[in-house]
């Protein structure tokens, strides 16, 4: 599950940057403003992908789901691309849990068969 929450993540954190460029043009929003926004946004997801794992860690990813939304009353098209990302959030979290369960099945299963009594 981390590493695909981590790809998400990390293309996130270039879709934030980006829009904060797009916000910069806005006359009634400050460049510090929107650069103290995005920056923090950015930062939460670069933390976020060591976090995703941790108790909370997809919680805060779903917030910033909604944040990514909501940042769309500034820059329109963050409606968009943020609900593409929240779909590929859930996608990465929903298949991530699934792969996990397949490797601990997989691994268990070998484990089993290495701690079997050889038969020769």
């Amino acid at each position: 599950m981390r590493t695909l929450c981590a790809s998400t993540l990390i293309g996130e954190f270039f879709i934030i940057g980006f829009a904060g460029l797009v916000a910069m043009k806005d006359p009634g929003l400050s460049v510090s403003t929107v650069w103290l926004v995005s920056g923090i946004a950015m930062l939460l997801c670069v933390l976020l992908c060591g976090m995703v794992t941790r108790p909370g860690g997809v919680a805060l990813g779903w917030a910033l789901q909604l944040a990514l939304i909501a940042s769309g009353v500034f820059v329109p098209t963050m409606y968009f691309m943020g609900a593409v990302f929240a779909a590929l959030w859930w996608a990465s979290v929903h298949f991530g849990r699934k792969v996990d369960e397949a490797k601990a099945r997989f691994a268990a299963q070998a484990e089993s068969a290495s701690s079997a009594p050889d038969a020769a």
